[in-house]
């Protein structure tokens, strides 16, 4: 499988300001070739090649292989859709390859092209970033971040072969809680919201007052609160991967793909919705669960939360609140989240085929969900 390795260049002033105006102006390259793409309509990235590979070179004095990786950039952003023109923001990143950065490790440095030429500029990463550039192959990616320039390197890593399963671990992801396994364990999502709740109320404050030291606070803080839900989340898929690796079991996880275009939410729950990292959270342990060859199943959400794990009774009337579970049916009874992960575990055994010996969790679920 591929993982990234994200380093932070250390380029002296000088060659700070090289590595801005090379990102300058690849992204007017890009943004001259988009404008021919549009004009001609013309999205392939041969046809595109033929079309624009020369005047781009002599207009913009790029490298070959950097015209080449532009190209590339724009063709890629016509495949999403090619009802509007692309275009392409000044210090957005742009991808090297082998022909105009070499990775020199032992010096802990790199030499990639600017306008002005080679540079070799020193970089430091972490000790587990540091692992995943010995197997670096392919592109890496320049891009500036708050005025700080990192690599983004593709590296190789060896992926286990998922081992033979023995039933699911159900996971539920939400926003009250931010994950509750078919095992119990609950992950609370109030500190994080809290967190979220506490930041919108000192960014409206600053904002409104307006002044110099209002703004440069703001400046500090921006992204704080996105570091603490990825970190947040980094430990909740940490854990579940272990729990799943541990009791060789898989992993079973909600498809919830356009969710927030299915559903409606009333005012004063929409910034909550809309700052729900649920796809982040699947996507950690997805690639921690293939690292470790636990085998992770996606299965469809709906009526993961009506339905009894006891009598298969579904109706909404089943989810009394956002918390409680009560099956009108039979009274089986439990905390909403944990009934969803049981049913999301039991799902995706039913749709692995040539499964056997999968536990039936129906007699130790119905004790558990009575005790929550």
């Amino acid at each position: 499988m591929k993982l990234t390795a994200k380093v932070k260049l250390q380029p002296t002033p000088k060659q700070a300001e090289l590595l801005k105006i090379t990102l300058e102006t690849a992204n007017a390259a890009c943004s001259k070739i988009s404008q021919v793409a549009w004009e001609t309509q013309t999205f392939g990235q041969f046809s595109l090649h033929k079309l624009t590979y020369h005047p781009i070179r002599q207009q913009f004095n790029l490298a070959a292989q950097i015209v080449v990786r532009c190209i590339s950039k724009v063709a890629d952003a016509y495949k999403l859709d090619k009802k509007t023109q692309r275009t392409f923001r000044p210090l957005g990143g742009i991808a090297y390859d082998d022909r105009v950065l070499n990775w020199r490790l032992p010096s802990h440095t790199v030499s990639i092209w600017t306008m002005a030429g080679r540079q070799v500029i020193p970089f430091v990463c972490g000790e587990h970033q540091w692992q995943l550039l010995q197997t670096q192959q392919g592109e890496t990616d320049l891009a500036c971040i708050d005025g700080e320039f990192y690599l983004f390197a593709v590296c190789n890593v060896d992926q286990p072969t998922p081992l033979d399963v023995d039933g699911f671990l159900g996971v539920d992801v939400g926003v009250a809680n931010i994950a509750v396994d078919s095992d119990g364990a609950i992950y609370q999502g109030k500190t994080v919201k809290n967190v979220r709740y506490r930041n919108r109320q000192l960014r409206r404050k600053l904002q409104a007052k307006g002044t110099k030291s209002t703004r440069r606070l703001l400046k500090q803080r921006s992204k704080k609160e996105q570091r603490f839900a990825t970190w947040t989340n980094h430990n909740i898929s940490k854990t579940i991967v272990a729990t799943a690796q541990g009791t060789g079991r898989g992993i079973a996880l909600e498809d919830l793909t356009g969710i927030r275009d299915r559903i409606t939410a009333r005012k004063p729950q929409r910034a909550a919705l809309s700052s729900w990292s649920f796809f982040q959270l699947r996507s950690f342990i997805e690639y921690k669960a293939q690292l470790a060859g636990v085998l992770v199943v996606v299965v469809d959400p709906r009526n993961t939360s009506r339905q009894c794990p006891s009598c298969g009774y579904i109706a909404k009337a089943n989810r009394k609140t956002q918390s409680k579970f009560l099956c009108i049916d039979c009274g089986f009874s439990g905390l909403a989240d944990y009934i969803a992960a049981i049913n999301i575990g039991r799902r995706a055994a039913v749709r692995l085929p040539n499964v056997s010996g999968v536990p039936d969790h129906r007699d130790s679920a119905r004790d558990k969900a009575h005790v929550l």
